[in-house]
């Protein structure tokens, strides 16, 4: 097991992406907090891992609220006792044209996707340095590499995270705490299947990549598995592109 006696904090994990790398991460022997803000379904996600004979509980936490962040951080020392991995992986994405993208968009798209991976590394680190080191990993996206049409908002927020995630890496390296980021690319997940997969649209993402099928949500977890684990322990700092060939393009 990959991550056996590690304690790992997911955000976002009762669906898509994250739920995937709850699943993963406590198959590889992790104690998984699952968080989200639709915690019925998180709880669904905790419950089915441990039905599998694994160990998860799930947290409501709305990431944006620095408060829920201090009760999570609590509730998991208080449960486990230490906190070895955190991945900042909720998010959300403002689909409008640039020119339409209003204050209230950015403050929320930048609340969400950056200030809670701020807020989640500035209450985990402590902990972790206490504990002789950690793992964080980011999950920003390949708007960050490269220009997006019609994603301001989303872009500006994910490069955002691109960058305080370098700058977590080269302050906290000496406490042996590693912080990385992932960028997914065109990955289908249950929310984008519809949409992805449709007929109409299918050709034009395929069009984007250099593999053959579009991503899924596990394979973007195997990455974060394989930057939380002890494989990644001379890697920090790091953006690692699971999109399937877009930035290579």
């Amino acid at each position: 097991m990959r991550l056996k006696n590690k304690v790992a904090i997911i955000t976002g994990g009762a669906s898509g992406m994250g739920e995937a790398a709850v699943r993963l991460f406590a198959k590889e022997g992790a104690k998984v907090v699952a968080t989200d803000i639709n915690v019925e379904a998180a709880e669904k996600v905790a419950h089915e891992v441990r039905e599998a004979g694994f160990e998860a509980v799930a947290m409501k936490q709305n990431v944006a609220d620095q408060s829920d962040w201090e009760a999570v951080i609590q509730q998991t020392m208080e449960t486990f006792g230490k906190i070895d991995i955190l991945v900042n992986n909720a998010g959300i994405s403002v689909a409008k044209d640039f020119l339409e993208q209003t204050e209230e968009d950015f403050a929320k798209g930048f609340a969400i996707n950056t200030n809670s991976v701020m807020y989640g590394m500035q209450l985990a680190i402590p902990r972790m340095i206490e504990n002789g080191g950690g793992s964080i990993v980011n999950v920003s996206s390949i708007a960050a590499l490269t220009g997006m049409s019609g994603a301001g908002v989303y872009t500006a927020s994910k490069g955002a995270v691109r960058s305080i995630t370098k700058a977590a890496a080269v302050d906290y390296g000496k406490h042996n705490i590693r912080v990385n980021s992932v960028h997914p690319g065109y990955i289908v997940t249950p929310m984008s299947a519809e949409y992805m997969e449709s007929e109409q649209f299918r050709p034009h993402f395929l069009a984007q990549i250099a593999l053959p099928e579009l991503g899924n949500a596990v394979e973007v977890a195997n990455a974060m598995l394989f930057l939380a684990s002890d494989e990644a322990s001379h890697i920090t700092g790091i953006e690692l592109p699971v999109d399937g060939g877009v930035t290579a393009k």
